[in-house]
């Protein structure tokens, strides 16, 4: 079976972390792919004062060690619940936007499912600020697990 993970190390990232880890045979060879993107970090047209571009290259540079740890952190959980080879697990960090790049991935490689975690925002949360799982589940190439924590489920 092949899984890919998208976590952008959220509390709801690790519910679909857990989740995928749930559904994992023993006795089958796994491949999981680890997704973490993270969006540029671009200056505001309107913004009233003038920010240095080397704020911004922090700010990148910020989000994508954030990106980093957040993928490591999955693929430790992962690994500490699956330490034998039957599991094999890989790291993908990307600049762009996550849903964009999630459904890219599973398009060339493959997978049989794609897990990702909800905020459990209303509808107009996600008409503000969209939703990755949103995104991901209309467009994705195969099947989709959307996960909620304990905490969206309030």
């Amino acid at each position: 079976m092949k899984i890919i993970i998208a976590t952008d190390g959220s509390k709801f990232s690790t519910a679909a972390i857990e989740a995928a880890c749930d559904l994992i045979h023993e006795d089958e060879k796994t491949w999981i792919k680890v997704i973490s993107a993270y969006e540029a970090q671009v200056p505001m047209a309107a913004e009233p004062f003038a920010i240095s571009a080397e704020y911004y290259q922090q700010l990148d540079m910020f989000a994508d060690k954030t990106a980093h740890a957040a993928a490591d952190a999955a693929a430790r959980i992962i690994k500490g619940r699956f330490p034998g080879d039957k599991v094999e697990v890989t790291t993908k960090i990307e600049l762009g936007r996550p849903a964009e790049i999630i459904i890219e991935c599973a398009e060339k490689w493959h997978p049989d499912l794609i897990v990702v975690g909800s905020h459990g925002r209303n509808f107009w949360g996600r008409l503000a600020l969209g939703s990755v799982s949103d995104a991901v589940l209309h467009h994705a190439p195969c099947s989709v697990l959307i996960v909620r924590s304990k905490e969206s489920k309030k």
